[in-house]
């Protein structure tokens, strides 16, 4: 099926019920030029510096953090519900030991703005260029949140992407009801 080019801030109800049921995933790429989609629960898709911004949540642990530093870009793909498991490996599976494009049998997309590539089984399709990075800083937090997110530090890097382009399957908002 054919990608058609969609206003990313009309799909905001998709991207938070994906975030709600499992998760999206981002893609990034290595200093290899490896893709690596990474599954994210926390995220933003609104309106700053009157720009459509994606925010993602990113720890310093992760191997996608050193592919966002190189990269500076990324995409972010809204699977449908039968991506479930694949979701979970890119959850849960490192980049640094697992091509999780090969293991979830994903398709890399050629974006048309940023050099990291789409998930052509991903019904939306976001690309995104970081237009703002920085620390949370811990004496910010409410209490509950430092305790119930990070009890054990290694604080999220926010990466702010400017979304360049969308597209989306056709018939997503079919497919995917929120």
């Amino acid at each position: 099926m054919a990608k058609v080019e969609v206003n990313a801030i009309d799909y905001f109800g998709h991207f938070a019920t994906a975030l709600q049921n499992g998760g999206a995933l981002i893609v990034s790429l290595d200093e290899s030029g490896k893709p690596n989609p990474m599954t994210i629960g926390w995220g933003l898709l609104g309106i700053g510096w009157g720009l459509p911004v994606c925010l993602v949540l990113v720890r310093p642990s992760r191997y996608t953090y050193s592919c966002l530093e190189v990269t500076g870009d990324f995409t972010c793909n809204i699977p449908y519900p039968e991506l479930s498991r694949q979701a979970l490996i890119c959850g849960t599976r490192s980049g640094r030991d697992t091509d999780k494009f090969a293991e979830c049998g994903f398709t890399p997309l050629p974006s048309v703005t940023i050099n990291s590539p789409g998930i052509a089984q991903c019904g939306l399709i976001m690309e995104c260029k970081v237009v703002q990075k920085n620390d949370l800083v811990p004496e910010h937090f409410a209490p509950k949140i430092l305790e119930s997110s990070y009890a054990n530090g290694d604080f999220h890097r926010a990466y702010y992407g400017e979304v360049l382009r969308t597209v989306a399957d056709e018939d997503f908002a079919e497919r995917f009801s929120i």
